[in-house]
Parts: C-alpha cells; structure tokens; sequence
C-alpha cells in the first residue's frame, strides 16, 4: 500500500468516527456553530478496535508528518487537529510535528493565536463587526474574496463593556460564549473614561516573572466561583496610548502601544519574544506567589508620565504610527498599506517599531501590525513577529473605542 492510499484511508477513518460521534474538541471546532476550544485526552473506542490503533510508532509519526505537510491551508488543516484529538498518544505526535507560527507561519490549534507571527511576513486576518451587539470576530482570511464573502477560518471573538468609568473588550475563543466567566476567556482589553489609554490583560502569565493585577471582575468573579478552572488573575501584557489632538488638527490618530512582554531587541536580527507553550487553565490558587495591586500594575503607573521613554529604559518594545504622507491630489493623508486598505478611515493605522536608541535601523521600517477598512463593517488586520494575534487583535480592538479627545 502506497503513502497516499495509506494517509487517504487514515482520513476515512478519522472522518468514519467523527460521523459516528466523536467531537474533535482539541481545535477550533467543525463549523462555525461548533466551535468548542479545549484540550481533551478522552480516547475513542471506536478507534482502539480499528487497525490504526496498532500501528508501528516510526510509520505513525512518518504518516502524521505526511499530512501536516499536505495540509497547508484551512479547511483542510482540519485534518491535523483531528490527529491531534484522537488520543494522548497521537496528540503527543502531533505536538512535535507542528511548528510555532514563527517558522511554520500556520495557526493550528488555540495556543497559536498566543505564539508570535512569522518573521518576514505577515498573517493575513480580517475583522467583522456587529455592531447590534457590539461584538467583533477575528477571522483567518482563507482567500482573497474572505472578507466580502464573510468566508473564513474564525479565530477570537470580542464583546464590548461599557462600565461607568471605563470600557472592556472580553476576548473569548468562542463566539458564542463571550463572558469573563467563560472556560473560553482568554484576556481582555480596558480603556479609561477617555478612550485615550488602554491596557491588555492576558489571562495567563506570558512569562514566569509576569504580575497579576487583580481588578474589581476579576475579585467578584473570585467570589462568584464560576469555574474553578477559570483563570482569575489579569496580567498587564501591553498598554496603549492615544495623544491628545487638543488643537483640533485635522490628521490621523497618533498612537504607541508599550508590550510588556516583549524586549526591544525582539526586533532585531537573532532577538527573541517570550512563546507561550500551553493554554492553562487554573484558579487563582495556583499563583500565590504573585503580588496584587487594585487597578493598574506598577509598570502602568510608571508609564503613565511618559510611556515611551519608560519604557525604552526598560528595553521594552514601542510600537508607534508609521508616519503618513499628504497626498495633494486626493487630499487626503495616505499609507502604503499594498492593496490591503480600500477605504479612508481615521482608524487606519501601520505600526512599526520605535528605536530604542540612537537613528532607526532597517529593521524599524517593517510594518509589525497594520490595520484598515475595507468595507462598512469589514477590517483588515494584518500581523508578524514579534506579537501574536491576540496582542495584534486587542490594538486593533483600541481603534473602535470612541475617542473624542483625539479626533
């Protein structure tokens, strides 16, 4: 039996038991109605008594390597998740086979959206927005018609919060259930009264030196006990600034996002950005270590007179707006966003990375994060090292927020 029979008669059967109950709950989900995201280990029966389950390890691994070769793209890529959620074993396999998206350049399971973009190029994603509900969806752009088409592969969703004195955005790996109580919730993102400065919570630690901030939701969520396997911790991983146009300028908005997480040599030839390896999940008992503090950390307090210089002296990484030309003809303010961009927004922006020190370098002119309008309610969100699509979902999430101060 050839490779080819053997990898097309291993999807049979995957598909064989999918169809006889089996719920592939390690990925994303079947459709869009489906999309239950969490790790699972329960064995299939059905499995067991079939052929594969005695197949020899190396040809197991040499199989499974075959097809996350062959399956490049969603909706085939599928097929990889199904592998991985067929049983501890196989999963384990799977794990090493797939690459993190900075050398793979693929989103395959949940923790991918966590992990920075590839170097060099970026991931192209999309942004719908409901604005009955105030929510907004994070798609994978699957062609080049996705975004019209309202065809994709759906990675986050966020729902927005308006409170007395702020506004949160709760980001969840699910659509349908978008909560803080939710076993999907993976972070959010909180703007003052202002909409001027905002700050990104990741739910888990990006680094083993991370700080909790524990705010109001998060101490009544506390003591509500939803889920014990609810993360209750917040830890700051960016903040977002917007200047002030006090003079009432006509322009685009001026922004820089300090990420925490992430050093300013990230950037440069050979640096490296923190990767998440796991989504946990895990009350707040299981980091009694940490320190809290009400409403901000003490990193964001120290920002707060001056973010960028704060921060470079902490060697943290400055995203900042890539400075747009004047066009006289169109009379209007332009960027180079190469055929992404098809409609003129104050929200359109191009993120690039500040120098820390002296005359910017080659590697400062690379567009790190750009974001655009392509339609009444469609956005373009395109993405790369060193941020990962999360980080890059929650700036873009900062540009909706009403910002009166700044127009």
């Amino acid at each position: 039996m050839s490779f080819k029979s053997l990898i097309q008669d291993m999807r049979g059967e995957l598909g064989s038991i999918s169809r006889k109950g089996f719920d592939v709950r390690f990925g994303y989900g079947r459709s869009r109605s489906q999309r239950v995201v969490q790790d699972t280990s329960v064995p299939i029966d059905a499995f067991k008594q079939s052929c594969w389950a005695s197949m020899p390890p190396e040809l197991l691994r040499d199989v499974l390597m075959r097809i996350e070769l062959s399956e490049d793209t969603w909706p085939s890529r599928k097929n990889v998740v199904s592998c991985a959620g067929v049983c501890r074993n196989w999963r384990e396999i799977v794990k090493e086979i797939v690459k993190v998206p900075e050398v793979s350049s693929k989103l395959t399971f949940p923790i991918s959206l966590k992990q920075p973009g590839p170097r060099g190029s970026l991931v192209q994603c999309y942004i719908m927005r409901n604005r009955s509900n105030q929510t907004y969806y994070l798609y994978l752009g699957l062609n080049q018609a996705a975004a019209s088409n309202d065809d994709g592969k759906f990675l986050l969703a966020a729902k927005r919060f308006r409170r007395p004195t702020c506004t949160d955005y709760i980001i969840s790996l699910n659509s349908d259930d978008v909560s803080r109580g939710s076993n999907t919730y993976i972070g959010k993102l909180r703007s003052n009264f202002l909409g001027t400065k905002f700050t990104v919570y990741d739910a888990q630690p990006t680094n083993p030196g991370a700080q909790v901030t524990r705010t109001r939701s998060s101490r009544l969520l506390s003591l509500k006990q939803v889920s014990p396997r609810i993360p209750s911790g917040n830890f700051p991983v960016a903040h977002i600034s917007y200047e002030l146009n006090v003079l009432g300028s006509r322009g685009p908005r001026r922004m820089q996002c300090v990420m925490d997480a992430i050093p300013a040599s990230a950037v440069e030839p050979g640096g490296t950005a923190p990767t998440q390896t796991e989504l946990v999940h895990s009350n707040l008992d299981s980091f009694p270590s940490f320190s809290f503090f009400r409403s901000k950390s003490i990193r964001a307090e120290s920002l707060s007179s001056g973010p960028s210089s704060a921060a470079q002296k902490e060697g943290l990484l400055v995203l900042k707006n890539k400075a747009p030309r004047w066009h006289e003809q169109l009379q209007c303010w332009c960027l180079n966003f190469n055929g992404r961009v098809t409609v003129a927004s104050v929200k359109n922006f191009q993120l690039v990375a500040a120098p820390l020190n002296g005359p910017a370098g080659p590697e400062h002119e690379n567009v790190i994060l750009q974001f655009g309008k392509v339609g009444k309610d469609v956005f373009t969100m395109d993405y790369q090292y060193p941020i990962s699509a999360f980080q890059a979902f929650t700036i873009c999430l900062s540009s909706f927020d009403t910002k009166i101060a700044c127009e």
